[in-house]
């Protein structure tokens, strides 16, 4: 006795051509948002990841992962400003829960709470809000070592308080012991415009062959309908 077994899927030409195009014009989208991203602070490159079976799944095959090496770091002239130069995330509150960023842009709010440039208030590594207790009339009064640990000059005493530390953690919510936080410096995003610009164009030249093809097809069934109809 002999058992035959196996998978059969048979799908018309038109429809794998615009499976096709909907999955490259997928792919590009993420390679033009890591270029819009490519000079925002604190921006992490999107890659394409693309699974077996896409010429059947289309875009289904389709999901993205983070790319989390260090990205580009520059001086700022804001003492508030820090950057990561390894990796890891800054904890922040937000309306909709913690959130992680790499975006170290802070401020100071009126009640002297650490916030975020979109007021979200800035975690420290006990999970609790930072708060200055008096505001600095002079930034610079703020010191912020490579371990997050924010201290601040006291007119009064004529010595620096202990203000909090910045809690960072990795993308699990692990602590990083050693961030290597900088003070002083934004991270831009880590895209690499010509990479981005070489990797998208097999893409859209897979997305034109795929295009032609439709036409072709379409084409072809459009006359064969009419002669039908004779």
């Amino acid at each position: 006795m002999r058992i035959n077994t196996g998978i059969q899927y048979n799908d018309s030409g038109l429809t794998a051509s615009i499976k096709a195009m909907h999955l490259d014009s997928e792919i590009i989208a993420i390679s033009n948002e890591n270029i819009g991203g490519f000079d925002k602070v604190g921006y992490q490159r999107k890659e394409a990841v693309v699974s077996s079976f896409a010429e059947y799944l289309g875009v289904h095959a389709l999901s993205k992962t983070i790319d989390d090496k260090v990205g580009r770091i520059a001086v700022s002239s804001n003492p508030l400003d820090v950057a990561l130069a390894n990796k890891g995330y800054f904890q922040t509150e937000t309306e909709n829960g913690v959130k992680l960023s790499r975006d170290g842009r802070f401020q100071i709010a009126k009640d002297g709470t650490l916030m975020t440039l979109d007021n979200s208030k800035v975690l420290s590594n006990a999970g609790t809000s930072i708060i200055f207790p008096f505001i600095p009339q002079d930034l610079k009064q703020v010191k912020i070592d490579n371990r997050g640990k924010i201290t601040m000059f006291n007119p009064e005493t004529k010595k620096f308080t202990l203000v909090g530390q910045i809690g960072v953690v990795d993308s699990t919510g692990m602590a990083v012991l050693e961030p290597n936080v900088k003070q002083g410096y934004n991270e831009y995003s880590n895209v690499a415009l010509q990479q981005e610009f070489m990797s998208i164009m097999p893409y859209i030249k897979n997305f034109d062959a795929n295009r032609q093809m439709f036409m072709l097809q379409n084409s072809v069934l459009g006359k064969t309908i009419s002669q039908l109809s004779q």
